[in-house]
């Protein structure tokens, strides 16, 4: 059995929690496809956007339409990929189809803000990935252009992050075809920008830190004073100079965004010649940072 599927003990706190984040994210993705997408025949890309092309072109179910395509794309899946989606993948496409076919025939579509498109793309891709980061969370998929962009990476050597956004770009312009608006793939490009922003943000959080390459003769200095008086966890990359090709000790260690302009300071009081690098660390786990086991739990 593949590892990208999770199992909960029935009626377990993780299976109630998993559960959960399912049906607030199947809720929130309705409401954002229901409110602000469908109606102004903006295209998310992958199966809901071709879904949406078909409603607006021949009047098929939005939902019901996501759903065969995705159970299709499961099956092949399962038979090309083996087993990498379980019973939570498949309990969160049936709820977000069939609520958005649900909330598709209360509402009549009537779009929550009126006559402006671009307001409901952003709020739009801010609802649907708010929605699919749930569902992520829950260690289930929302089908879609993820599960075929695996089975034709499978089969090619271009990334699966590049086959996605390609799938995306061909939705988009099927849609620029279909409906003879040129704005429409203008606001789908925000929506799915927005969307995958959302999606990182749910996922990954807010996180500030900083990632530090450090290269100074002063170096063991700086490491007491990281190590003791800011307590932050140092481990040393050895290198060379060029191109004199003289050892050279690199410091590395990660510090929240406050920690920089103070260790900035110490650092050019004792060396001004220091050389340093500041990246954005997306994710930090471990000593000094959430634990792992928070991560996992959280």
């Amino acid at each position: 059995m593949s590892s990208y599927i999770s199992h909960e003990q029935l009626f377990s706190r993780r299976w109630f929690r998993a559960y959960g984040l399912i049906l607030i994210g199947a809720v929130s993705i309705s409401l954002g496809y229901v409110l602000f997408i469908i109606p102004y025949k903006v295209l998310p890309g992958g199966v809901y956007g071709i879904s949406i092309v078909l409603h607006h072109s021949f009047g098929f179910p939005v939902g019901l339409t996501a759903l065969f395509f995705n159970i299709i794309l499961l099956l092949t899946g399962l038979k090309l990929l083996g087993p990498m989606f379980g019973f939570k993948t498949l309990t969160a496409l049936i709820v977000t189809s069939v609520m958005v076919d649900v909330m598709s025939y209360i509402t009549k579509l009537k779009p929550l803000v009126a006559d402006d498109a671009l307001v409901s793309s952003i709020f739009g891709g801010l609802m649907v990935g708010l929605g699919v980061g749930l569902i992520f969370k829950s260690r289930a998929s929302t089908g879609g252009s993820d599960v075929l962009a695996m089975i034709l990476g499978k089969y090619s050597s271009v990334p699966v992050g590049q086959i996605m956004i390609g799938i995306d770009s061909v939705v988009v312009l099927i849609g620029l075809v279909a409906f003879q608006d040129w704005k429409i793939p203008l606001y789908s490009w925000i929506l799915i920008f927005v969307y995958g922003k959302t999606v990182d943000f749910i996922i990954q959080g807010g996180n500030y830190d900083k990632t530090l390459f450090i290269i100074s003769e002063k170096y063991e200095l700086i490491t007491k004073h990281l190590y003791y008086d800011m307590g932050r966890n140092v481990t040393f990359i050895n290198g060379e100079n060029a191109p004199e090709t003289n050892d050279q000790k690199i410091i590395f260690t990660t510090v929240s965004r406050r920690e920089v302009a103070l260790l900035q300071d110490y650092i050019h009081s004792v060396d001004p010649n220091a050389f340093m690098t500041v990246l954005e660390a997306s994710e930090v786990v471990g000593s000094g940072f959430m634990s792992l086991q928070e991560k996992l739990n959280k």
